[in-house]
């Protein structure tokens, strides 16, 4: 039998496999996802929502950006198969959180009308 022996890959592979390593965590990092929609391209309905979002959810909200500032940021909302909550990421659930609220987010239902929420959602679907 024969004895089994220790081959520590050397300094070189190392270096190699770490640079490897780095690059593919890296290339996840960036997003596939097409840029928001430019504001000179937003349809009435959708300027309305952009309207409702600087009035009542920017101070917590980023709108093109996914980093989070007081709730998560929501570029790419609609683009996601999640929503930050873990939902599916559809109308439904979006307008139940607005209504409702989750988590430190407080319900908007008593304070937006149905029209101020639908435009809501035709603008976060541009971002």
């Amino acid at each position: 039998m024969k004895p089994l022996m220790s081959h520590s890959p050397s300094p070189r592979r190392l270096l190699l496999a770490s640079i490897a390593a780095a690059t593919l965590a890296l290339a996840g990092c960036h997003s596939s996802m097409p840029p928001p929609t430019p504001l000179s391209q937003l349809n009435p309905q959708q300027l309305r929502g952009r309207q409702v979002f600087v009035q009542y959810c920017a101070s917590c909200h980023h709108a093109n950006s996914q980093k989070d500032l007081h709730g998560p940021g929501l570029e790419g909302l609609f683009r996601r198969k999640y929503l930050p909550s873990g939902l599916p990421a559809t109308d439904q659930h979006v307008i139940t959180e607005i209504q409702y609220g989750r988590d430190m987010m407080p319900p908007f239902g008593n304070v937006l009308n149905n029209q101020q929420i639908q435009d809501l959602l035709a603008y976060l679907h541009t971002l």
